[in-house]
Parts: structure tokens; C-alpha cells; sequence
């Protein structure tokens, strides 16, 4: 009788690695896999596929494993997925492909994302990347930003034939894939494979353009025969509460940027991001995670996660939660800041909390957090860094004509990606707001053949 649990991910000692930004999860050696693999039962209906925003054909790629075919089980992936040891390492599997898979009903599901990630890296390991020629088709298309969205519809759009030219606006490309997700659950040379990956296809990557000051899309259509735009959503909320102007008081999305793309914790960084010592981090989402992760990985002797709701309704991916407390983070689940204290020279001294408990459902199908009167209190912290989400910047919307966007700021854009300007399509956080990496993933695929569609019927 086949195992009822997956086998487990072999990771590194907690008390070890949240001192360094080393890779936390060590991967599948060969034998694992294959016997991980066995445990699919190969299902006629194929359910975890319909989990899956790009539609890998898992059971095929996992039954590939289980033969020892693993450089075929890559091609099996890459066929839908354009970043196959991206997804093996932040895909949110056990809502998506896991979730649905047969095995989880009387047990574990399979481990889909750790034999994807298996997989992949196992082929980079042994292929290096090389030049793909592709016969052009004479049609052009302009991709902004570099994130997900934007790396799947580019490389989608390559394959057909398309001369395809991103532009991204910070100095090295992958978007929030290097920006917003630390090197201990992302290593940065990962993403950069992909993107190589990219350009050996022949697009044309265009690092620090600012598109909406450098170039607008207006100007754009005037050389390209669309544009699509998956330029995230990275401007940081706030609570409005007091004290947010403090010194010592970040948005994640400043913390995160600072920390994975400009190595401000090295000693000698021209812009250093602040050591506190005691750190509450405001928010349950996985952003909340890997900012408190690290700040602990920054010295901080006390970690602190502040959550309106119950741990139940934490929104981060349950081994993101688990990982963290094995690290020693703290979570102080219903409780919400009031206000941030500052001292006579501007810096946190610490934040004023209140308990909550949960009321009545709210319009999101969960209990609506309430305060619970007389219930105030402080805690010690010496830096506040709020990880409440995010939103699109104004930028890109605010200079191009008949663009429409909702009351969150984010572009408008159906199914497939059309947006309300002719020859314009958009995916991604930008027009969901934040969300997962394999949703954008999967918005890309599906604006490339709209774009496809769009060109070819100009024609």
C-alpha cells in the first residue's frame, strides 16, 4: 500500500538559517522524488490540473519522475509554464493543484510543487541555457515590467514569432520575483536563469525605463503592434494611523526592496535599512512573512506579528506561518496597532495596540475583526514595518488616454486581458491587485493569445 503522507521537504535548522539569506528548503534528492512520485495515482479525470492557472499536465510530468525521465518531465512542464523552479518554490500548490488532488482525500496530496521544483532544478543544473531560433513574423509587441505576468506573456508571444521587447523599470529584470521575495525562499539566480531563458529566444530586455516618464505607452503604439502591461502593484498602503512618519517605521514593499535588490544589510551599503531590535510587523499575509523573516535574519532579538484576525484566517501560505515560528517569530494574532510611538528625536519607541475579537462575517465571507473596548496596550518595538498590501502606481495610468482603471487605481481589463484602449492589454497585480505569482503567470498566457488574436486580425 502506497504511503497515505508525502515525504517531507528536507530544510535547513531553523536556529541556523534565520541568521543568513541562505536557501531555506533543500529540494528532493533523486530517490525521494521518484518515490514522491509513485504516489500519484494518475486519476482519470485529472483534477489537479483544473487547480493549476497555467494547466500543467501534472500527471504526465509526474509519471515521467517516477520512470527516471526527468529531463522529459521538464518539457512536459515548460510547455505551459514559463517558470517552472519559480513555481516549485512560491506557488500557493496546497490551495491550487494540491488541493484537488485525489490523494489528499484519505491523506497527503502529492507534493506537485515540490516534484515541479525537483524537476526544474535538476535540468538547470545539467542544461545550460542556449540561443532558440524562432522565424520572425514582422509584428512587434511592447511588454512593461518584468514580473510574472510579464515574463510568461513574453516568452509565450517569442514562441510565436513575435519580436518582443520588455522594459522594465529597475536596473535588473524579474519584478517582484526580485524585489519582493527573499533570496532564502527565491534565489536570485533563479529568476535570472528564467530571464536569460528569455533573451536566448530573442527578446529584447530594456533595464531602468520608466514607462510613463522615459516612455509612454501612447508612444509605443506608435512603434509596436500592441503592448501589454504587467507592471505590478507596487505602492505600499498605509493604516493612517499616528506615527506612521516616524524614523524606523517601513513599508514591507521599501523593506523588501531595500533588503533583496540593494543588499542594504551588508555593513558597507550606501543606503543602510535599520537593524531594530525588537520589530513588530503589521499584517498575515506572506509579504508579512518574509518581512518579519528578515528582520530576523537582521539581528533582531524579538520579532513580533501583528494580526487583526485569528491565526486560523492568516492569509500567508501555512509553511511560510510554520517556517516562521520555527525561526522564532512571534505572532500576536487578534490584536490591531492604534498608533506608533515615537521618542524626542523622531525614532519608534514602540506601538499601541488593541484586542479584537470576531464579529459577524464581512462582505470577503470572513468574521469581521472587532476592538475589544479598554483593551489597549503596548509593545516595545524600535521599527514598524506595515504589510497591509498594496496597489498599482499611478504612473502608467495617469499618462496614457483612454486607459480605465477601478476605484483600487488598478487597470480594467477582461479574461483575456483587453483592456478599454485598443491594442492595450494588461495582467498581473495590476489589474488584480496583489495576488499570487502563478496567477499572473497565468494572466500572461492568456493576454499573449489575445494579442495573437488581436494582431493577427489587423492583418
Amino acid at each position: 500500500m502506497q504511503n497515505s503522507k508525502r515525504h517531507p521537504m528536507p530544510c535547513r535548522d531553523p536556529l541556523e538559517r534565520n541568521c543568513d539569506f541562505k536557501e531555506v528548503a533543500l529540494g528532493y534528492d533523486e530517490e525521494t522524488a521518484v518515490e514522491e512520485a509513485k504516489r500519484c495515482l494518475n486519476c482519470k479525470h485529472r483534477p489537479c490540473v483544473s487547480g493549476c492557472p497555467v494547466n500543467i499536465a501534472i500527471p504526465d510530468f509526474i509519471a515521467l519522475v517516477a520512470q527516471r525521465r526527468f529531463e522529459e518531465a521538464y518539457q512536459v512542464i515548460s510547455r505551459t509554464s514559463a517558470l517552472p523552479a519559480v513555481c516549485g518554490r512560491v506557488c500557493p500548490q496546497e490551495k491550487q493543484c494540491e488541493a484537488k488532488c485525489v490523494r489528499g482525500i484519505k491523506g497527503e496530496p502529492v507534493a506537485i510543487g515540490r516534484l515541479e521544483r525537483f524537476v526544474a532544478d535538476r535540468h538547470n543544473a545539467a542544461d545550460p541555457v542556449k540561443k532558440t531560433d524562432i522565424t520572425r513574423n514582422g509584428k512587434s509587441v511592447a511588454v512593461v515590467g518584468s514580473g510574472p505576468s510579464s515574463l510568461t506573456c513574453a516568452g509565450d508571444l517569442a514562441k510565436l514569432g513575435y519580436s518582443v521587447t520588455v522594459f522594465e523599470a529597475l536596473h535588473i529584470a524579474g519584478g517582484v520575483l526580485v524585489y519582493g521575495i527573499p533570496e532564502f525562499r527565491l534565489p536570485k539566480a533563479i529568476v535570472q536563469r528564467e530571464v536569460e531563458e528569455l533573451k536566448a529566444m530573442g527578446v529584447d530586455v530594456k533595464t531602468n525605463v520608466v514607462i510613463g516618464r522615459s516612455l509612454s505607452v501612447d508612444d509605443m503604439l506608435k512603434k509596436y503592434d500592441a503592448v501589454f502591461i504587467g507592471s505590478g502593484a507596487g505602492l505600499p498602503r498605509f493604516m493612517g494611523i499616528e506615527g506612521e512618519n516616524l524614523k524606523g517605521v517601513y513599508s514591507a514593499n521599501e523593506f523588501l526592496t531595500r533588503i533583496n535588490l540593494m543588499k542594504a544589510y551588508r555593513e558597507d551599503s550606501r543606503t543602510p535599512v535599520k537593524h531594530g531590535r525588537r520589530v513588530a510587523v503589521v499584517g498575515g499575509g506572506n509579504v508579512a512573512m518574509d518581512a518579519a523573516r528578515c528582520a530576523k535574519r537582521l539581528g533582531a532579538k524579538n520579532v513580533s506579528v501583528i494580526y487583526r484576525r485569528s491565526m486560523e484566517e492568516l492569509p500567508a501560505r501555512a509553511e511560510e506561518v510554520e517556517n516562521a515560528v520555527e525561526e522564532q517569530i512571534e505572532f500576536l494574532p487578534l490584536t490591531n496597532p492604534t498608533r506608533i510611538l515615537g521618542d524626542e528625536n523622531g525614532n519608534v519607541c514602540g506601538i499601541e495596540c488593541i484586542d479584537m475579537r470576531l464579529g459577524e462575517p464581512d462582505e470577503s465571507g470572513r468574521r469581521r475583526p472587532v476592538a475589544v473596548e479598554g483593551s489597549e496596550h503596548i509593545l516595545e518595538a524600535d521599527s514598524v514595518i506595515i504589510a497591509i498590501g498594496t496597489s498599482p502606481n499611478p504612473l502608467i495610468r495617469s499618462t496614457t488616454h483612454g486607459l480605465e482603471v477601478d476605484a483600487r487605481g488598478c487597470i480594467i481589463a477582461d479574461e483575456n486581458g483587453r483592456t478599454s484602449r485598443p491594442g492595450v492589454f494588461a495582467g498581473g497585480d495590476t489589474v488584480t491587485g496583489a495576488a499570487t505569482v502563478i496567477k499572473a503567470m497565468g494572466a500572461g498566457k492568456a493576454a499573449a493569445r489575445s494579442i495573437d488574436e488581436y494582431i493577427k486580425s489587423k492583418s
